[in-house]
């Protein structure tokens, strides 16, 4: 299946010069949003984790999604201020300023197998906080999937770890 047909493409969103990949058309066909699932789901089999951790906020679409169907825990990963309790808790730089991550102290067993997933790699930089964030856990990092993956922007080189990194479909 060519799921780049049910990607659209957004022209100078959210900012001029950039042109945003949005996979809603995805969700909205059972056949492809199947599809995808069915390809995270192969990842998830060879990759044997034991929780999926998803990224703010369409990584939650993806990692539910995928959890369900592989029979595995689900775990977000959140802007701050969005979880209840107590949080561990990372800053990262974006091209704008600051930005934070947090996951609930308590969302994990101690070497926890975890697969990361959201829906799009640009630059790395969100893929890498959350594996920062996750060093705080005492988890075991076995992969990260992507959606989609801009591969122009080098996310995958600039992504620090030896963990295999999975998309499903790329634009150059």
């Amino acid at each position: 299946m060519d799921i780049k047909t049910y990607i659209d493409e957004i022209p100078d969103f959210p900012k001029p010069g950039i042109v945003f990949k949005d996979f809603s058309p995805l969700l909205r066909s059972p056949k492809a949003w199947s599809y995808v699932i069915s390809k995270f789901s192969e990842i998830a089999k060879e990759l044997n984790p034991d929780v999926v951790v998803g990224i703010e906020s369409r990584g939650f679409i993806v990692g539910s999604s995928l959890a369900t169907a592989s029979g595995l825990g689900f775990v977000p990963v959140r802007k701050p201020g969005k979880l209840p309790g107590t949080v561990f808790g990372v800053e990262y730089e974006l091209e704008y300023g600051l930005d934070r991550l947090e996951v609930s102290k308590n969302a994990f067993q101690e070497n926890q197998r975890v697969l990361l997933v959201d829906d799009l790699l640009a630059t790395g930089g969100t893929a890498n906080a959350t594996i920062n964030l996750m060093k705080n856990c005492n988890v075991e990092i076995v992969g990260i999937a992507f959606i989609i993956e801009l591969t122009a922007l080098n996310g995958r080189k600039n992504i620090n770890t030896k963990v295999p990194i999975k998309s499903i479909v790329s634009y150059s």
